[in-house]
């Protein structure tokens, strides 16, 4: 299973999306068209971003581009899972 695999997986399971998620591709918008993905789910997401990758994401890190579409959010974990 390749990142962007399992983050579609990670943002069906956390925002409870019934495998809506799981169509997602890499130019889905996601904060601000998402109404599941509020600024507490976020925070859930990420959450379950440093579980499922055993990364740590830090503070200064985020921020709401990283969010803004599914290949966003899979550029952030990769960026975050080279270190």
């Amino acid at each position: 299973m390749d990142i962007q695999e399992q983050v579609l997986a990670l943002l069906d399971e956390v925002l409870s999306l019934d495998g809506r998620g799981l169509l997602f591709d890499a130019d889905t918008a996601l904060l601000g068209s998402v109404p599941e993905l509020d600024s507490m789910a976020v925070l859930a997401v990420i959450h379950a971003i440093e579980e499922r990758f055993a990364i740590e994401v830090p503070d200064d890190e985020i921020d709401g581009s990283s969010f803004a579409t599914v290949g966003t959010v899979v550029e952030f974990v990769s960026r975050l899972s080279a270190r």
